[in-house]
């Protein structure tokens, strides 16, 4: 897919390769962006490219249709809800609770 841009460049991850939840929640302001509506920011931001791992890259559309809420009504309840949508997604590949990947 052609990325409106580079998912490891400056506008990506700030110059360095960094990661889902990372990467999302950059793109938010804990002051100025709530309460927020998931539609809103799917329709800004979700031509945007999310790095899952180091091989995998999906927009973060791909990665919301996994998140429940449609509004957040401050940071907190918006990082809660990225993280509930990415294990939930097949992108996640990490269970802590397991210690194992869920490709193995």
């Amino acid at each position: 897919m052609d990325w409106p841009h580079d998912p490891d460049g400056e506008d990506g991850s700030e110059g360095m390769r960094k990661f889902g939840h990372a990467i999302i929640v950059k793109k938010v302001d804990e002051e100025e962006s709530f309460p927020l509506s998931k539609a809103d920011f799917v329709e800004e931001y979700g031509d945007d490219p999310v790095r899952m791992d180091y091989e995998t890259v999906v927009s973060l559309a791909d990665v919301f249709e996994y998140v429940d809420d449609d509004e957040f009504e401050d940071i907190l309840e918006f990082h809660q809800a990225i993280g509930d949508g990415l294990r939930a997604s097949p992108y996640w590949q990490y269970n802590p609770m397991i210690g194992e990947s869920k490709t193995a």
